[in-house]
């Protein structure tokens, strides 16, 4: 019984992101998936990764799914890897089709289908199976790299030096400063005198930026422009006036959220106005009713006395006294 229950333990463990059902399917077999560049996934926050095999009647397919800390995490692992050849969908921001199956990320979770397209609808009701979901917001980063002769699937997202090293090696993580709380958005660029890469990294404010640029200047053969609390960098060009070009190009938009008291009926001074006007009218016809129901009453009651002898009246006699 003790060897049962130390062969069932670990499968239960393993089954805690996919369902037992999806869709038409039934799982059939689970186990942890396998994780390549353990480094890199640990720089992502990865937490739990997962593989299933469902079945049906007639098809099969393998899902693998990795869970993360948060949305940054997800969307750093699908830029990764999502392979070259991938064409986007329309399930999704995050999602791409490969040539074996589909690539997305939802959260804080990177889901890989292989064997098969799953649909909308079971792809909706996987989101309300997922355990530990975060809803935080994407990074908006990548909005800040221009779109024109950017190669197709070539963005990277890099949250610290090992990412950094991966894909773009010739920046020193020291430059990057990734403890002050550095990102940095990649993207490599079709150029007459060939690709370039372009990394724009992100600090939390201006000043750091400022601070950052005197170290990437010194980077040899770097070409480095600050806009606001941005560095854009790019790395020995082939041809200096179109990396300058593609600098241009990078422009921090600030969001500015202004918070503004609503006004309300209650603050209009003319409707104060009519509405208390409205009240004193209330008033005026209340009493107008009061007195007209209250000047009927006594003088039915004096006509009733009048007709049954006349009201009776208690007489004191002081004078007497």
């Amino acid at each position: 019984m003790k060897y049962l229950l130390a062969l069932l333990l670990p499968a239960a463990a393993f089954a805690g992101i996919w369902p037992e059902n999806f869709g038409a399917f039934r799982r059939t077999a689970v186990q942890p998936a396998d994780v390549s560049d353990r480094a890199l996934w640990d720089e992502y926050s990865l937490q739990q990764s997962e593989q299933a095999q469902y079945e049906s009647a007639t098809q099969h397919f393998t899902a693998v799914a990795y869970r993360l800390q948060d949305s940054t995490g997800a969307y750093a692992a699908f830029e990764w890897q999502r392979p070259a050849d991938a064409i986007p969908t329309k399930l999704g921001k995050l999602t791409a089709k490969t040539p074996d199956g589909l690539l997305m990320a939802h959260g804080n979770y990177l889901l890989i289908f292989k064997g098969r397209q799953p649909q909308v609808t079971e792809i909706d009701a996987l989101y309300q199976t997922l355990p530990e979901l975060d809803s935080s917001p994407l990074p908006t980063l990548s909005g800040y790299l221009p779109e024109d002769h950017l190669v197709a699937n070539s963005e990277r997202y890099v949250t610290g030096p090992v990412g950094l090293e991966r894909f773009d090696s010739g920046v020193p993580p020291a430059s990057a400063a990734f403890h002050l709380g550095a990102e940095a958005q990649l993207g490599v660029f079709r150029a007459a005198g060939g690709n370039m890469t372009l990394a724009v990294f992100s600090y939390p404010t201006p000043q750091i930026a400022r601070e950052r640029l005197v170290d990437f200047q010194r980077i040899s053969g770097a070409m480095v422009k600050r806009t606001g609390p941005l560095l854009a960098v790019i790395l020995a060009p082939r041809d200096s006036n179109e990396a300058e070009r593609l600098l241009g190009k990078v422009r921090y938009e600030p969001t500015i959220t202004w918070n503004e008291r609503v006004p309300t009926r209650r603050d209009n001074i003319g409707d104060l106005v009519i509405n208390a006007f409205e009240l004193i009218g209330i008033l005026l016809v209340f009493c107008v009713v009061a007195g007209v129901s209250y000047g009927g009453f006594r003088a039915f009651r004096r006509r009733s006395a009048a007709a049954g002898g006349g009201e009776a009246m208690i007489m004191l006699h002081l004078s007497d006294q």
